[in-house]
């Protein structure tokens, strides 16, 4: 009998004569979430796009289900926590799009710029309005990408082919790359702004890029910029946007999604300066050909017993070996989410160290957790534990294992120590008790015993007499309860870190008035997720 896949939104006639040839294949398409949970129990594959969402209770009721398949990059409408947890492998078709994104980026670039749609527009209302639609030349301007991975690479090779400048900025890409690309390094975003004539975003949507483009972005870039984001809705605050565009500082704007989709309203679609599109990035006869296909491939080759290419959740590794590592998982994570909260400047090399017992497992897993959350902030695909390592050479980071039986003052110990041209940062962990607990052991050579928790703080600071009560009194009159506090010092009188566990997060406003309130400049706040 053969096995059956639901389809469940359109996808290329190709992709189905493929999957035709060895599977039974049901399409029904407008299901509703009840539809779906009735009769997803049936099929052992199934295929969606972007407007299907497979929620943990439908997941749920997927007895036999062995795989899912997203025709496209994203998996924001698959619970794949659930799916993991159900051992249903999800794959999907990341470079599907690439080409499209990157072409409809320069296409909302040119429309801006020449403000084409407008003048489409009135033309066609029987006005010829030549004075009103004068627009600018894009020869000799420079363009600053927000992300250089694949889509963002593309952006940059094409703008270039049209004789604009290109400048970067992406701290997890290696300076062999931009100098093989041939575009200047921004080394801060503000360094990017100065230089800038447009800036793209390609970045992930995820909680540290949530709104990173606000009021106070707008303003830090040159006036009359043009702002652009074929990425991921949320990561520009809409009205924050349009009133920089509405007081003159923001030329325009391209902009192909928003912070709710599908989007009816939108602040930026009263402005003539924007040029609004609804999610085309990915539209186009070709991507979703490939789209399509890619996934039709992965799907078959999941269902005759094979390894995807593309599995977002599924890496390849023993179950003797996965029970000897999953005592490290929290903490490895933990350690990644840490140091990608801590570090700053461009990350060009990063080494992990496995020390003691740990250091006779297969620890190449625990390092890609490590990885996944430092590469996940800035990538602007979906990083996962089977597509890291590749991402990572891609970006043209250098990644080492180092492994010792020693260890000094502890049975396990995993190091993680990361450098880049102008920075910095180690740190180290373990695990105690019968629970597995993570702690935080040293950080920059300062020892300091912590356990790990959702909200955190450090704070680096002269030991002196005074310095933790000034820090508990602002703490105080920002309502801000610490949980814990913790301190290292390596002399009396000299340098000193302080860690923190905190009860609440710290938003940007009360870190600028933490500041004020008690002196400290070099503090970093870091959220575990």
């Amino acid at each position: 009998m053969k096995e059956k896949i639901l389809v469940t939104e359109e996808i290329a006639p190709g992709a189905i004569e493929i999957l035709e040839k060895d599977f039974e294949v049901d399409i029904k398409k407008g299901l509703t979430s009840e539809e779906l949970k009735q009769i997803i129990g049936n099929y052992d594959a199934v295929i969606i796009r972007s407007a299907t969402r497979l929620t943990e209770d439908i997941i749920e009721k997927a007895n036999g289900l062995k795989v899912i398949g997203r025709a496209g990059i994203g998996v924001d409408n698959i619970d794949v926590k659930a799916a993991t947890q159900k051992g249903i492998i999800v794959v999907n078709a990341p470079m599907s799009n690439t080409v499209s994104a990157a072409e409809h980026t320069l296409a909302l670039l040119m429309a801006v710029a020449r403000k084409i749609p407008q003048a489409n527009q009135s033309l066609k209302n029987g006005k010829w309005e030549r004075s009103r639609f004068k627009g600018i030349e894009l020869d000799g301007k420079t363009v600053g990408i927000v992300g250089l991975g694949k889509i963002g690479f593309l952006v940059a090779k094409k703008a270039l082919g049209l004789g604009m400048k290109v400048a970067a900025f992406d701290p997890f890409v290696s300076e062999d790359r931009f100098h093989q690309l041939g575009i200047k390094r921004a080394n801060t975003l503000e360094d990017l702004y100065k230089v800038s004539d447009f800036i793209t975003i390609h970045l992930p949507k995820n909680k540290d890029t949530i709104g990173m483009f606000n009021k106070d972005e707008f303003y830090k870039m040159k006036k009359g910029t043009i702002v652009l984001n074929v990425a991921r809705g949320g990561i520009i605050v809409e009205n924050d946007l349009a009133e920089a565009i509405k007081e003159g500082h923001i030329r325009g704007a391209g902009i192909d999604v928003f912070e709710n989709e599908p989007c009816s309203y939108s602040p930026l679609f009263e402005l003539e300066e924007v040029v609004c599109t609804p999610h085309l990035g990915a539209s186009t006869t070709e991507a979703q050909d490939k789209a399509g296909i890619t996934i039709a491939e992965q799907v078959s080759t999941v269902l005759k017993g094979g390894i995807a290419t593309f599995a977002v959740n599924i890496p390849s590794v023993e179950p003797e070996t996965m029970k000897l590592i999953s005592p490290f998982f929290e903490l490895c994570e933990n350690m990644g989410s840490l140091f990608a909260g801590l570090f700053e400047g461009n990350l060009e090399e990063i080494e992990v160290g496995f020390y003691g017992k740990v250091s006779e497992y297969d620890t190449r897993f625990l390092t890609c957790m490590i990885l996944v959350k430092i590469l996940e902030k800035y990538s602007e695909e979906s990083v996962n534990l089977v597509n890291v390592n590749l991402i990572a050479q891609q970006y043209g980071l250098k990644v080492e294992e180092i492994k010792s039986s020693q260890s000094k003052d502890y049975i396990n110990l995993i190091t993680l120590k990361g450098k880049g041209k102008d920075s910095e940062l180690s740190i180290s962990g373990t695990i105690t008790g019968k629970k597995n607990k993570p702690r935080f052991i040293a950080i920059d050579k300062f020892e300091i015993d912590m356990v790990p928790s959702k909200y955190m703080a450090f704070i680096r600071y002269e030991d002196v007499p005074g310095q933790i009560g000034k820090i508990g009194t602002a703490f105080g009159k920002l309502n801000v309860n610490i949980a814990s506090m913790h301190v290292g010092r390596k002399k009396i009188g000299g340098d000193a870190v302080m860690g923190l566990n905190l009860d609440r997060e710290v938003t940007p406003d009360m870190l600028e008035e933490f500041k004020k309130l008690s002196g400290f400049e070099n503090i970093k706040f870091v959220t575990l997720y």
